[in-house]
């Protein structure tokens, strides 16, 4: 990926250029025509469905305490937009793949990541034995897939609880490994709930690492965020509330939280007040935008990048108002350089 910035080094002259070569082999996957899935597994009751419905079917996360337990194998299809392409399969925690009336070599030959849910309020050596079967049984199939371990339902333990929880679970997996010789393998933990936005956190970094192209659109916000003046940035999928990617600096979650509440916010004003080129109602188009102004001399920065990505910025109001001619036509350079990163993904596929 090339960018070039002008002789100058101007920042109202900021231009992202895409290096179609380099990045036509680069967006090529491993697996072509294989969209990339995300497996759900653990034990009954552990909160697999529960994640499912609030994340990707908006469902209030009080109402999960009236879901039914899942009884048969049910996957969903996310194609909200030009990177967010993926499959999300929920295994029973009664049922096990690894049973000869399943296809494992259909189920996990595909590229993607087997997140292991973990009920932290339970007992973990039944949930730690089934963990260990299912990385055993899928790396002599897949070896290219990724291992993510959500500690969850943590709402209600203590800071130090969690610390104790996390250590407990890191240890026991990692000792596991090196018997199973396995210890090089890479296995994430988190620390989620429903109930407040870890879990979309977490699965936001699930998802990255089934997008190819994430790397480029990594080093295109740390572009735009060095040319304007910009302290954080995200880049949204709206229909989720999941980023798809973010600068390279490091999350913090308040930073996070914050600027996923921006999305609530507009699309709740512009689903009531938005309307199209029709006079139709709706909630985003290529124009959206908005601007808040917060009580701690931040401002939030919001513009469309298409019909489901939004760009949401944190920086400072005095930077802000200084140079603001200049963030907006780095915005648009930005959503450009997007939408040609988008144009060499249709072009290798």
């Amino acid at each position: 990926m090339a960018y070039d910035f002008g002789d100058d080094a101007n920042p109202a002259d900021t231009t992202f250029q895409v290096d179609q070569d380099e990045d036509i082999a680069y967006a090529r996957h491993p697996d072509e025509g294989q969209q990339p899935r995300i497996l759900l597994m653990g034990l009954p009751r552990s909160g697999k469905s529960s994640i499912q419905k609030v994340v990707f079917h908006k469902l209030s996360p009080n109402e999960t305490l009236f879901l039914d337990t899942t009884s048969a194998i049910t996957h969903d299809e996310v194609d909200n937009n030009s990177f967010l392409k993926f499959q999300v399969w929920d295994f029973p925690g009664q049922i096990s793949p690894w049973d000869e009336a399943f296809d494992h070599d259909t189920i996990f030959s595909a590229p993607g990541a087997i997140v292991y849910v973990i009920d932290a309020q339970d007992d973990l050596d039944e949930s730690l034995q089934k963990l260990y079967a299912a990385i055993v049984n899928s790396h002599k199939i897949n070896s290219a897939l990724h291992y993510e371990v959500f500690i969850h339902k943590v709402d209600s333990l203590t800071d130090e609880a969690k610390l104790r929880k996390t250590h407990e679970i890191h240890d026991r997996v990692n000792t596991e490994l090196e018997l199973l010789h396995l210890s090089d393998l890479q296995i994430s933990f988190y620390l989620t709930s429903i109930y407040d936005l870890s879990i979309f956190e977490a699965l936001s970094k699930v998802v990255q690492k089934l997008i190819p192209e994430l790397p480029t659109l990594e080093s295109c916000l740390d572009v735009l965020n060095a040319q304007s003046n910009i302290e954080k940035s995200f880049l949204f999928d709206v229909v989720s509330k999941l980023y798809i990617a973010t600068d390279t600096t490091p999350v913090d979650m308040k930073s996070y939280e914050i600027c996923s509440d921006c999305i609530d916010v507009v699309t709740d004003i512009s689903g009531i007040y938005g309307r199209d080129a029709a006079g139709n109602l709706s909630a985003f188009d290529q124009e959206s935008a908005s601007i808040m102004k917060l009580t701690n001399s931040h401002v939030l920065y919001l513009r469309q990048i298409n019909e489901y990505l939004a760009l949401v910025c944190l920086l400072r109001q005095d930077k802000y108002e200084e140079h603001v001619g200049t963030l907006d036509y780095n915005v648009v350079k930005f959503r450009k350089a997007i939408q040609d990163v988008f144009d060499v993904r249709q072009a290798a596929l």
